[in-house]
């Protein structure tokens, strides 16, 4: 079974049975004041993951079968709907005068 390891800011932060689950987990990681668009455009972060044949083979230290660069639209999409709804509407100090 594939395993995937998670990179962000260079340093392995966790691990995911499928892609779905690898960019899941990036949410969590983006600091909250930042958008996805500022976070690609800055290199320190780096968003990458490793795909293994099998954790087997991680834990073998086999090379990774491919590095996956999670581009700005694949991180934007599995984003919670709730958190891109926030996004998109512009926040107010109260009601309308």
């Amino acid at each position: 079974m594939t395993f995937y390891e998670l990179l962000w800011e260079g340093e392995g932060c966790g691990d995911a049975a499928d892609l779905a689950e690898a960019l899941a987990f990036f949410q969590d990681l983006k600091p909250k004041e930042l958008s996805w668009q500022e976070v690609c455009a800055d290199p320190r972060y780096a968003p990458t993951i490793r795909r293994y044949r099998s954790f087997e083979a991680f834990l073998d230290n086999e090379d990774e079968v491919e590095t996956i660069l999670p581009t700005l639209e694949m991180l934007e999409a599995a984003a919670p709907k709730a958190a891109i709804d926030a996004a998109a509407t512009p926040e107010t100090d109260g009601p309308a005068a």
